[in-house]
């Protein structure tokens, strides 16, 4: 089973990364999905979007959790029934889970050219710092929409928009990690961010 990589980013907090090689009947095979969830995966239309579905539950598994243990509020956030907070994402091949004591986001994005023509719809505060034209700025942006999404996955409140209400300090690629700001109805939020980049990927997470 490829566990692609796992960060131990606190005594707390855990990121599992998977790598979705195996075929969705392989994926399927080994669990054991509640009736909701079977439901789910069967409706959808991408069998991308379903082995990301069922390569998560192989995640959670890689955790000591089952299908079972995982539920959804009415925002669409995860959550465990044991009370530890989780945040998942998935793209293309790949997977990924955060879980920790304390409130956490992650994101996985593929680094696509297109991502400069929609920068304008997230992205305020950081033109300030961002050189659209630079060989880099592919990457710089991902890592920017990564953060925002896992802001927007913590905190988990709709309304929220990235380019509004979310801000990323200057980050250099090599240090992986930077400060983000939620400002939202008269309340300032800090979070510490970490991401990594790996085959064309970018991986975001944030924590309190």
């Amino acid at each position: 089973m490829p566990l692609y990589k796992t960060i131990s980013v606190n005594s707390q907090t855990t990121v599992k990364i998977w790598k979705i090689e195996e075929s969705y009947d392989d994926l399927f095979e080994a669990l054991d999905l509640k009736p909701q969830s079977l439901q789910r995966v069967l409706g959808m239309k991408s069998e991308l979007h379903q082995r990301g579905f069922l390569s998560v539950r192989h995640l959670l598994r890689e955790f000591g959790y089952t299908d079972q243990d995982l539920f959804y509020d009415d925002n669409g956030k995860p959550h465990l029934k044991d009370g530890k907070h989780i945040s998942i994402t998935h793209s293309f091949t790949f997977s990924g889970v955060i879980i920790s004591n304390k409130a956490v986001g992650i994101d996985i994005e593929k680094q696509r050219e297109k991502i400069k023509i929609i920068a304008h719809k997230f992205v305020d505060y950081e033109f300030s710092y961002l050189n659209t034209i630079d060989e880099d700025s592919v990457r710089r942006l991902t890592v920017i929409w990564g953060i925002k999404e896992s802001l927007y996955k913590l905190f988990a409140t709709p309304g929220m928009l990235f380019k509004q209400h979310f801000l990323v300090i200057p980050f250099m690629f090599e240090d992986g990690e930077t400060v983000a700001w939620i400002d939202y109805k008269n309340k300032k939020y800090r979070y510490n961010t970490a991401f990594l980049e790996f085959e064309g990927f970018t991986c975001a997470y944030v924590i309190p």
